[in-house]
């Protein structure tokens, strides 16, 4: 057994078994890999993969339980990597964060900055995407953090922080019937079409949630993962809109007036997740601080020693998060 198939059998569970693409992904040869797949499943005496002709059509029973420890396998080379890199040279390396637009364009920038200026050689890259795309991401090893508030949940490998608390807001253009009330219900926001995030972005679940028990059904006319995008579609009297107070600004949107809606929406959590086999470096801890202040590298590390995500979450069941 080779470390080189490990990692093939991987990355071709990654590609959505298509060994052509994963050839091209590893600067190999689709040859190469299948014959390469082919000797592991000989040693081990199973199939780790069911074929239709030449093609990958799905991970047996089996083969998933052996992709999950190669996975682990592989990490724990790559955090001896990170071991050495520590020790040897302890301020350089390279960092890659997922997360949403919300985040990136709102919640980020200054702890980026910050981060930045104390570390000029890491190598900072952000992937943006779907809560789910990003979970996915840090989950196959394609990014070390992931940054959002859905589908983190979904991902039993990875160490969830709470970071923050934020709230919604409804955003309207200033001759809107409802700009100069001091607060809305959501019954009057049921009578206009809305427009806010993509089902499964950015706390959306709230939104629907908060509907359901008033017994109302929202008017939803559109809808995007991008809160300037929604903005824009409200400047042009599309629909009321719903997104994170975060992304509203008086000085960049002097146009709009935003109202508080914390009374009909419950407050969602931005949380930070990473591998529970990731070795983090010193200035991974510090990025994690400089996002979260109350993430000191302690409680990380309590975090990370927790058996089950259960445990994790007992650990801040008595700290206050700060409201964004």
């Amino acid at each position: 057994m080779k470390l080189q198939q490990l990692r093939y059998i991987v990355e071709v569970v990654n590609h959505n078994l298509n060994v052509s693409s994963t050839a091209e992904r590893l600067y190999t040869s689709q040859p190469g890999i299948s014959k390469q797949v082919r000797m592991l499943e000989d040693e081990l005496g199973i199939q780790i993969f069911t074929r239709s002709g030449k093609h990958l059509t799905e991970v047996t029973p089996a083969g998933q339980e052996v992709v999950r420890i190669a996975r682990e396998v592989l990490s724990k080379i790559d955090a001896i990597k990170s071991v050495a890199g520590e020790h040897t040279y302890p301020d350089q390396g390279s960092l890659y964060v997922a997360t949403t637009h919300t985040q990136a364009r709102y919640a980020l920038p200054k702890s980026i900055k910050t981060f930045i200026e104390r570390y000029p050689k890491v190598s900072l890259h952000m992937h943006q995407g779907s809560p789910t795309q990003i979970a996915e991401a840090v989950s196959k090893g394609n990014a070390d953090f992931a940054i959002a508030t859905e589908a983190l949940h979904l991902y039993e490998d990875l160490v969830m922080l709470p970071c923050y608390h934020w709230n919604r807001a409804i955003v309207v253009k200033s001759d809107h019937p409802l700009a100069n009330k001091k607060q809305v219900s959501i019954k009057e926001l049921a009578e206009y079409q809305l427009v806010t995030y993509t089902f499964g972005f950015t706390g959306r679940s709230e939104l629907d949630i908060a509907f359901s028990r008033a017994g109302l059904t929202p008017k939803i006319v559109f809808t995007a993962t991008d809160a300037d995008v929604i903005k824009t579609y409200v400047r042009l009297g599309l629909g009321v809109g719903v997104l994170a107070n975060m992304a509203v600004d008086l000085v960049e949107d002097p146009d709009l007036v935003a109202l508080d809606a914390s009374h009909i929406f419950s407050h969602s959590t931005t949380k930070i997740g990473f591998r529970r086999t990731t070795f983090l470096r010193s200035y991974m801890y510090s990025f994690i601080e400089g996002f979260a202040p109350h993430l000191t590298r302690d409680v990380v590390d309590k975090a990370v020693a927790a058996r089950t995500q259960e445990e994790v979450d007992t650990l801040f069941k008595n700290i206050e998060l700060p409201v964004r």
